[in-house]
C-alpha cells in the first residue's frame, strides 16, 4: 500500500501515527493529532479494563476521527521468587536512600491482552478504527473476531520472523520498530538474541519479503525523517519521542526537563526498569543498575514494580533521576510545543522534503 492509499484509507493529511506510549499518551494528545490530519493513539498497556474504557470514552467525546488503541500482548510468565528476592536485595540501597524498605515481593502490575477476556470484550464493544499490539499477538480467534468487526489490526515487529508471524496471522499492517526507537522493544520473545536492526535495514528487509503495509518507527523526529521512510517504501510512520514534550502529554516535569537536558544525547537499552529491553534516557537508576547481568533482572512486569516504587519515592523528594524516561535516539531533536503546532511543522517539513526529491 502506498502512503497515498494509506492516507486515503483513513482520510489523513499526513501518513503519521502518534505512538501509543503508555503512561505518556492521553486522550487530549490523541485528539489533537486526530483532529489535525493524523492518527492519534492511546497506550493502554498499563491500564485496567475500567481505566481503558474511560480513556476511550473521553477520546470519543473530543474526536470523530479514526484513532488507534494499543495493548501489550505478551504471554504472561510466572515470577521467579529467587530472582525477585535477589533483585530487591540489590536495589535495597536505593530504597534506603529514600528512607524506605524494599517490598517483600514483586507484583504483576500490568496485565496482557493475551488471554484477557475483559480487554477483548472492551475492544469488541468500542470497535475503534485501529487496534495495535506490542510484544506479540493475541489468540487467533480474537484476531478473527476483531477483523470481522472491521477493526484495522497492527502489530510491532523487530525482525523478519516476527513480521512473517504478523502477516501469517492476518493482521493488516506491521510497525517496523528499529533499534533506535524509544520505549520497549516489541520483541515477541525477549530471551532470544536481538538482531538490533536499525530502522533503515529492518524496513528494507521487511519490504523485500512481505507485501502488507509497513509503518516505520524508530528515531523519527521531523518531516525529513518521515519523507525518507516514505521514499524507502513505508506506507506510514510512527513517532513517539517527538510528542513527549507536548503540553498534552502525560510526561511529568522531571521527564520533560530530562528530555530537554544533555541527557537526551545519551539513551540506552536496558532491562533494569521493567524486565524487558527498553530504550531510556540515562539517569541515576540506569547508572546504578548498568552492570547487572540481564539474567539477574526479574521478568516483565515484575521488575517494573520495584523500579516504579523507587521512582515514586525519589519524586517525593524532588529527585527526578530514577524515572523510566523512555526516549528514542532522536531525543536531542525534541521540540517542546503544542501538539497541533508540532504536527503542522511536521506536515510542512514532510511536503517540502517530498517535493524536493
Amino acid at each position: 500500500m502506498s502512503y497515498i492509499d494509506f492516507c486515503h484509507h483513513f482520510n489523513l493529511e499526513i501518513p503519521l501515527i502518534q505512538a501509543p506510549m503508555a503512561g505518556v499518551s492521553t486522550p487530549e494528545l490523541a485528539a489533537e493529532i486526530c483532529n489535525n490530519g493524523a492518527i492519534g493513539s492511546l497506550g493502554l498497556g498499563a491500564s485496567s479494563p475500567d481505566a481503558a474504557s474511560r480513556a476511550i470514552e473521553t477520546l470519543k467525546k473530543v474526536t470523530r476521527r479514526p484513532f488507534n488503541i494499543n495493548f501489550f500482548s505478551h504471554k504472561p510468565v510466572k515470577p521467579d521468587e529467587q530472582i525477585d528476592d535477589a533483585w530487591l536485595q540489590k536495589l535495597s540501597p536505593l530504597f534506603h536512600e529514600f528512607n524506605a524498605e524494599p517490598p517483600r515481593t514483586l507484583r504483576e502490575i500490568y496485565s496482557s491482552f493475551y488471554m484477557n477476556d475483559e480487554l477483548f470484550e472492551l475492544v469488541m464493544k468500542e470497535k475503534p478504527a485501529i487496534v495495535s499490539f506490542h510484544f506479540g499477538l493475541p489468540e487467533t480467534e480474537k484476531i478473527l473476531a476483531m477483523k470481522q468487526a472491521g477493526i484495522y489490526l497492527i502489530a510491532t515487529a523487530t525482525n523478519l520472523d516476527e513480521a512473517w508471524a504478523i502477516e501469517k496471522a492476518g493482521l493488516d499492517a506491521i510497525v517496523a520498530q528499529g533499534y533506535e526507537a524509544g520505549g520497549h522493544r516489541g520483541t515477541f520473545d525477549e530471551n532470544l538474541a536481538d538482531s538490533c536492526l536499525s530502522l533503515k535495514q529492518l524496513l528494507k528487509i521487511i519490504l523485500k519479503n512481505l507485501s502488507i503495509p509497513v509503518i516505520a518507527a524508530g528515531g523519527l523526529m521531523d518531516g525529513q525523517d518521515i519523507a525518507e521512510c516514505i521514499k524507502a517504501g513505508a506506507s506510514a510512520v510512527q513517532l513517539g519521542t517527538a510528542f513527549i514534550a507536548c503540553p498534552q502529554s502525560q510526561a511529568d516535569s522531571g521527564y520533560k526537563q530530562t528530555l530537554a537536558s544533555q541527557s537526551a544525547y545519551h539513551t540506552v537499552m536496558t532491562r533494569a526498569f521493567s524486565g524487558r529491553p527498553a530504550r531510556a534516557l540515562y539517569n541515576s537508576f540506569v547508572d546504578f543498575t548498568w552492570h547487572q547481568p540481564d539474567k539477574d533482572v526479574p521478568s516483565y512486569p515484575y521488575a517494573y514494580d520495584a523500579a516504579k516504587q523507587i521512582a515514586s519515592l525519589a519524586k517525593e523528594k524532588q529527585d527526578f533521576g530514577f524515572g523510566a524516561y523512555w526516549a528514542g535516539q532522536g531525543a536531542p531533536f525534541s521540540r517542546p510545543m503544542d501538539a497541533k503546532k508540532l504536527l503542522a511543522c511536521l506536515k510542512k517539513e514532510f511536503l517540502d522534503a517530498m517535493q524536493s526529491s
